[in-house]
């Protein structure tokens, strides 16, 4: 039933591929959308759009979801999973997840904060960018390629999981040859 209920939601909110693939403004990159990965829910393609899409997500500029779109076409990986997944840092998880990575680059660049932290204000953000922007693009650096690997292998552990769980109740449901012999 769940399984059902998702693929639902995805045919509700995905646009058909055929569509895409037909758009006018997409016509100059060819044969590259018709790769069956990009549309395709398999292993391979869906840990490698949480890769994509995990490290665009990171990404502090506004065409997140038009390099993770690149990004999955390069690598081939899901289309609108990589998309979609740069939604994780949308206007109301931007600031802290920016802050944090903010954080991160002060950390591992050995730096002390630049500014009193406990003032925040427009103005001073803009006149302190000069001394800010290096440690938060190294965050973000930093936090894309974390959670980018996090979100591969971590597919790709639930994955194996999922069908290791799979093949074992299949091969609990088959019956013995000792069931057979004892029915007769």
């Amino acid at each position: 039933m769940p399984k059902e209920l998702i693929q639902k939601l995805i045919h509700k909110f995905i646009p058909d591929p055929e569509v895409i693939k037909r758009h006018k403004s997409l016509q100059f990159l060819g044969d590259k959308l018709h790769e069956p990965n990009l549309w395709h829910l398999n292993r391979r393609s869906v840990s490698m759009a949480f890769a994509v899409g995990l490290f665009c997500a990171w990404i502090p500029t506004p065409t997140q979801m038009a390099i993770a779109a690149a990004g999955a076409i390069y690598f081939r990986a899901n289309l609108p999973l990589s998309v979609g997944l740069v939604w994780i840092t949308n206007p109301i998880t931007m600031p802290p997840l920016f802050y944090f990575a903010y954080k991160v680059g002060l950390w591992f660049m050995n730096q002390p904060a630049v500014a009193d932290e406990s003032e925040f204000s427009l103005s001073g953000m803009f006149s302190g960018l000069g001394d800010v922007w290096q440690p938060f693009l190294m965050g973000c650096f930093i936090m894309g390629i974390v959670s980018s690997a996090v979100g591969y292998f971590g597919i790709q552990y639930y994955w194996e999981q999922h069908i290791t769980k799979k093949w074992a109740e299949r091969k609990d449901k088959r019956p013995t040859a000792q069931d057979s012999n004892e029915s007769d």
